[in-house]
């Protein structure tokens, strides 16, 4: 009989773990990933800053560009860092909600847990800017019952990504290879500011859009989100 319940047993696994680690599945949570509908438009986004070094430069870039992004900022990074929030919010960026720790730990959470680490993060971006977000990006991309219900209970929009650039852990020759094949009308790219040379890889993936014939829009205006609920 046992050796009949392990297939189901091996379908269930995999099932919950691509549930809770794939941002696109939707399963607990429904999170913009890409507007199939946008043409040839797409998104930038960034995570886990702001940074004191990095995140200047990777505004100098896009204000070169003349391009608007998001960027789901961590909480505990913003104290020290306010003025370069404050850059962000003035140059006319998206700031997004990425936790106030940004925890390894925060998918096994409780509900009491996970509500605080985004209402504190919330509170250190109305401190600086003036004005709430209500865009969000769970850590990592992990959703799970919980954080869906915290999510939903505290009126947030969840952004994901279609395209996982991995510029965390590859080579730039690569990232670039993958988001290159990753490329589709209404894409989200995900990229982090706070990494060294971020901007050097900034500046490569605008040229790569560009050569491709594709434009980038601030994810509030792929997907249409009303400007009253920004």
């Amino acid at each position: 009989m046992l050796i009949y319940l392990l297939p189901i047993v091996i379908i269930s696994v995999i099932f919950l773990v691509y549930a809770s680690y794939s941002i696109q599945s939707g399963i607990y949570l429904k999170a913009l990933c890409r507007n199939q509908l946008k043409g040839k438009t797409i998104a930038i986004t960034f995570d886990d800053g702001p940074d004191r070094v990095q995140t200047p430069k990777v505004l100098d870039i896009l204000k070169e560009y003349n391009i608007t992004a998001c960027f789901f900022c961590i909480g505990s990074k913003i104290e020290n860092n306010e003025d370069i929030l404050l850059r962000i919010k003035e140059e006319g960026h998206l700031i997004g909600n990425h936790t106030f720790n940004h925890f390894f730990s925060f998918p096994l959470c409780s509900y009491r847990q996970m509500e605080k680490e985004l209402r504190d993060c919330e509170r250190k971006i109305e401190e600086v800017i003036g004005e709430k977000t209500i865009l969000f990006r769970p850590p990592f991309g992990i959703t799970n019952p919980t954080i869906a219900k915290v999510i939903r209970a505290m009126g947030y929009i969840t952004i994901g990504w279609n395209i996982r650039s991995l510029d965390t852990c590859r080579k730039e020759k690569t990232i670039l290879k993958r988001i290159k094949r990753g490329l589709k009308p209404g894409s989200v790219i995900l990229l982090h500011d706070p990494l060294p040379s971020s901007e050097r890889l900034l500046r490569k993936i605008l040229e790569l859009v560009k050569e491709n014939n594709y434009t980038i829009e601030r994810i509030d205006k792929l997907f249409d989100i009303p400007k009253t609920t920004i």
